[in-house]
Order: C-alpha cells, then structure tokens, then sequence
C-alpha cells in the first residue's frame, strides 16, 4: 500500500486520519452494545472505512451521497449528530425514523444523504433522479451512490448505469469490492475479471482503487468530481477492500478462512495509515491518543444522550397521519359556463400542457413519451413546446425511471411518468411499493411524482397489455389511487394528483381514451382525491364501481330500467367509505363491481368494510361482479367471456329483485 501525500497539508491529513478513525472507534462501542442486546442489528464496515470517509472528503458539503450497509463513515464525517444515529440505531424516537426502521435505512436532506433500504441497488436509480434534478437546475454537483459487490447483479444497478449513461448523468457509481455477498464470493456473483469490465457495456469511464488506502479514495474521489462537475457524465469505481467481520454481528463467517482475514488484517486502513503518518512525523504518539480520547469522550456523551431518549409511544393517530404527506387539498369550483365537448385522452393531454406550464418545476418522462408523443399520443406535441428537458425519453428501465421520481423529488421537482402499460409497473413493484410509498413514512421525504397506467382490457391485447393491476397497489399505505371513468373527472382528478405531494398511480383506461366523449370544464379545477361521485340516485340498490365498470353499470341499468344508485369511487386509494356506507345504509343492498379478475380484488375489501359497518341495514348479502379468475385472453369471443360485462345484467336483475 503506497501513500502518495502530494502537496496535501499536514491539515489535511490528520483530518482525513480522524475520518477513518471515528468510525472503527464508534463500531468498535456499536458491538459492544449490540452484544449487549441493545442494538439488535449491525452491520460493520470494519476494514473498509476508506471508502467512506474519501468520498465525503473529495465532495461538496451539499453534494448528495447514497450509502449502503457499511458506510458509517458517511453519516459520521457528514456530521450527522452522534446521539441521533445512537438514538436510531437503538430504535428511540430521536432517531431519524422515530424507530420506524433500523440501522442504516434512512437519509437526511440537511446531510444531504439519501436512505437505502434493504433491497440492495435500489438507491441507486433514486441518485440518478438527484442528478437529473441538479441538470435541470444548472447546478455543476455530483452525486455519488455505493453498493457492494453483490448489488451489481440487481437489475437497478444496470438500469441506473444505462440511464445515467444515455443521460449524461453526473453520478459517481462506487462499488465497494469486499470479496462477498454475504457468504457467496464475487465469483459466484459474476463471470467477469473485476466489476469494472461491466462498464463499458454501458460507455462509460471505470476504475479500480485501493479501497484501504484513504489517499488514494481521496484524491480519486476529487479529481473526478471535479472533472464531471464540468463534463456531467457517470463514471463506475471499484474500490478493492475487504469485510473483516460478518454480514451483520448475529450471522455466521466461519466460511471465510483465517488466512485470508490475516492476509487483509496486514491491509488495515487504519493501521498503515496511522504509520504512514507517523513516519511522516505528522503525528506522534501523544497526538494519536489525544484524538482518540476525544472521540471516546464525543462517544460516551452522545450515549449519555441516547440513553435518556426514550422509545416511541405508539400512536395509531400518529402512526395513520405519518403515512402521507399532509396536503391541504383546495377543490377548486368549476365554471359551467364554459366547457368543451372532448375525448378522454384530450382532457388528459390538456391537464399535462396545462401543469408543464403551471409548475416550472415539472418534469414528464417514459418511453417514447417526447418526439413520438407516446404510444396512445397522450404526450403529443408537448415535445415541440416544452423542448428535451421537460418532456424526456427514457430506455427501457420501468424501475429506474420510478426510483429517479423520488431522486428528482429530493431536489424539489414535481414529476409526471408514464407506464407505457400498466402491466409494466410489474418490473418497478419494488420502487413504488418500497421506495415510493414508504419513504415519508420512513424519513419524512415525500415523493411528488404521478405515474400515469394506461390499464385495462376490452381492446384484444391479450394477457400482457390488458390486466388491471390495482388490487396489487391497493395493499400498499403511503400511494394514492386514482382512477376516472370519464374526461371530466380524468382533468380534474390529475390536476389534484399533481398538486399533490405523494406518489398517485392514475389508472387511464385504454378503452374510454378516445370512446368517452364529454363536456368538460375548460378552466382549472379540481376533483378531490379520495372523494366518490353519485352518479345515479337510486333506491333499489348501491352499485359501487369505477373505471369502465362505471359505464357497465350506467348501460344496464339504463336499458333494464334498474333504480339503482350508482357510485364511481373515482380514488381506490383512499378510498371515501362514508359516500359508500351513506349510500348502502338508505338502499339495503350493494353490489361492488370491477373489471379486475374477482379473487383478492379491490371488491373484497368493499364487500368486507361494508358488511362490517352497514350489517343492520343490509337487507341482502353485499355481491360482487369481476371478471374470471383467469389471465385475460387475446381473441374477442374469449375477451367477452372473461370481462365481468358479462355477468353483470344477471347479477343486477337478481339482487335488485332479492
């Protein structure tokens, strides 16, 4: 290990000497206290502390950084108060999640530090969304995202490395090399010679570093900050280390053998760079053990702080309210006086030129969403007025794109994506269910994106274009729902989910783009999430419905003269329980209809919630209509048969009857 000081002062290097050193003195504390039980999980970076503490010294203070599991050194040499991390680490309500997550799974906007969770990689397309943010700011920043070897055979790692490439990203890509995924060794991770041959696949620039050699990390690190602070592009670094300790403290190592833990034992970052220093008479002994003093006295405060923090009180009205964002939703009235007769797919390309003009900070982008103006041209011609930054093509990468709404998020933009399908969003379930709609919950960063799900059957696109994927979504608190069945209720409906600071999935059925057609209001307004339409007043029996099953419901009970009140629940998620229960309470009979297939449909829940708080009004059992328990089919006779369409006059005619 050679350390090439250059013309680094004595300041510098003593600073940097401090950076790697807290970390292994606090890890050292942290096993203690995990042995004692009162930190049940940790997962040492003991070995590996360069890596850390060189890239937080070779960046900008307000440059972001995207830890992994081993990078204490980043939150410490970030400043991060000690009795904070002491306190999240213990789980304690001063920590950074109020003990709603453990160990290194948070961030902090004032640090500048974005939060990993454990489905390793998935930060890392969030760090391309910082960046993309920085671009569309002016701002020459970097930012840079870690992951250990094992992380670069998810497939996040290699969307990220795509997109930032063909985006010209200035994303600092750093792979901590330790020899391990947890006990599989890189040569069961990938056949290549090193991580950094993956790199030109992408065309990008790559490199090796020693990553125990904290002047080698340091002046890397700063040298190509720099550089691409002035020419953004993404650059991948493989920094070669070593894990001297378990995965985490409980786990098994007995696999890795004493001979290689003291082949890297004598590759110490610490121990040869303290002689190197030492050598270089910028310290001396006395001075070391000062330094250390200071750090154990800095230690034994912050747990004296820590220890006097207290543990959550569980609050289910806290626990409730920490799920979004709070949003002070305005309804903004409408002007009946001037509408206009239009498509659904009209209203919803209005309300996006409308919004890309209103918010100077919104973005739009998918696949072949610009030139092209997307496959159903809802996005046509918004290429030609708002220009490449605004309206951006993205590859195939449904994952990416979504984590890059959070990252665009974390720099204060608004962003519209678009699923070309909904049955994609299947390869970003991750993204939306874990990064999106847990992360106010998790650490108080909300996330200001909508994604826009073409959806549903009825057009002969078989079993791969048609599915209705909200039941999927429907399970997950921190989203938002949102699903019209007409070009009224599409315009105002997106204009609410865009103002909204939480992550909306809005359902746009396929089939009513260009056959619904409507007055609809030509000025701004809002239709309120989580508020239902009475559509038809009835007495017979309560329809409670949505999307296309909305126009089902108003054919049949039309041409079979049903009185039936119809409700259009327009947001699944929240979803408005009163409009529902006020409405099954005066007719005494509900029938909950969907398109989607009828087994752990969004209809169960209905049909549960409604028998549970209108059981003494109800003069029937609750019925559900939806579609058959299968994929649905391609040819149109096959079609017909699968879509609840189907049932739904049988059903109506007998509970209306009952």
């Amino acid at each position: 290990m050679i350390f090439n000081r250059k013309n680094y002062t004595n300041e510098v290097l003593i600073n940097l000497y401090k950076a790697i050193l807290k970390p292994r003195l606090v890890e050292e504390k942290m096993i203690l206290l995990c042995k004692q039980g009162k930190i049940n999980k940790w997962f040492s970076a003991w070995g590996q502390e360069a890596i850390s503490a060189g890239i937080v010294a070779g960046l900008q203070d307000d440059e972001w950084i995207f830890p992994s599991h081993r990078n204490l050194g980043v939150f410490l040499n970030r400043n991060m108060p000690l009795d904070r991390l002491l306190s999240q680490w213990q789980g304690k309500q001063n920590g950074y999640t109020k003990g709603r997550d453990r160990s290194f799974h948070f961030g902090s906007q004032e640090h500048h530090i974005g939060a990993m969770i454990s489905h390793i990689a998935a930060h890392l397309p969030v760090a391309c969304g910082v960046a993309f943010g920085h671009i569309l700011q002016n701002k020459s920043k970097v930012c840079v995202a870690l992951c250990g070897d094992g992380a670069t055979s998810e497939g996040d790692f290699h969307e990220a490395l795509n997109v930032a490439s063909v985006w010209n990203l200035p994303v600092i890509f750093v792979v901590e090399n330790n020899g391990f995924g947890i006990s599989t060794p890189t040569n069961q991770q990938f056949n290549c010679n090193a991580i950094i041959d993956k790199a030109p696949g992408y065309g990008i620039d790559a490199l090796q570093v020693d990553g125990n050699n904290i002047l080698e990390v340091y002046d890397v690190i700063s040298q190509i900050a720099a550089n691409i602070r002035t020419n953004p592009r993404p650059v991948l670094i493989e920094a070669i280390t070593f894990r001297m300790r378990a995965h985490e403290e409980s786990a098994d190592n007995s696999f890795v053998s004493d001979e290689l833990l003291q082949k890297w034992a004598l590759k110490d970052p610490i121990v040869r760079y303290e002689k190197f220093l030492i050598d270089q008479f910028v310290l001396q002994s006395n001075t070391i053990d000062d330094i250390k003093n200071e750090i154990y006295t800095e230690i034994e405060k912050a747990i004296e702080i820590s220890d006097a923090d207290i543990f959550p009180v569980a609050s289910t009205k806290i626990e409730l309210d920490d799920v979004y964002m709070p949003h002070n939703q305005v309804d903004r009235a409408i002007d009946l006086s001037q509408k206009e007769n239009i498509r659904l797919i009209d209203a919803i390309k209005q309300t996006i030129d409308f919004n890309l003009e209103k918010y100077p900070n919104l973005v739009l982008f998918g696949q072949d969403v610009a030139q092209f103006g997307g496959i159903f041209k809802t996005t046509e011609g918004l290429f030609e007025k708002y220009g490449p930054e605004k309206i951006k093509n993205t590859p195939l990468c449904e994952s990416a794109l979504v984590g890059m709404a959070l990252g665009l998020s974390m720099v204060g933009y608004k962003s519209i994506v678009e699923i070309q399908f909904s049955d994609f969003a299947s390869n970003a379930f991750n993204q939306i269910c874990n990064n999106l709609a847990k992360s106010y919950y998790r650490w108080g960063q909300n996330v200001a994106t909508v994604l826009r799900m073409p959806t549903g059957a009825g057009v002969g696109a078989g079993p791969f274009h048609s599915q209705s994927l909200e039941a999927f979504f429907f399970h997950c608190p921190g989203l938002k729902l949102v699903y019209p069945s007409n070009a009224s209720d599409a315009k105002g409906l997106l204009n609410a989910a865009i103002e909204d600071p939480n992550p909306v999935l809005f359902f746009e059925h396929k089939l009513l783009y260009r056959s619904d057609y409507q007055a609809v209001e030509v000025d701004y307004f809002t239709v309120p999430l989580g508020k239902a339409s009475v559509i038809k007043q009835g007495t017979a029996l309560t329809i409670i419905t949505y999307g296309l099953g909305v126009v089902w419901a108003l054919d049949v009970c039309t041409t079979e003269n049903i009185d039936a009140e119809i409700i259009d629940l327009r947001t699944l998620l929240p979803w408005d329980k009163e409009t529902v229960f006020d409405s099954v309470n005066k007719t005494g009979k509900a029938l909950v209809l969907h398109e989607d297939c009828l087994s752990g449909g969004i209809g169960a829940e209905l049909s549960a919630s409604i028998t549970e708080n209108c059981f003494k009004n109800l003069d029937a059992p609750v019925a559900r209509v939806a579609s058959l328990d299968t994929p649905v089919p391609y040819a149109k006779n096959l079609e017909d048969n699968f879509l609840a369409k189907n049932i739904l006059k049988d059903k109506l005619i007998a509970l209306s009857l009952y």
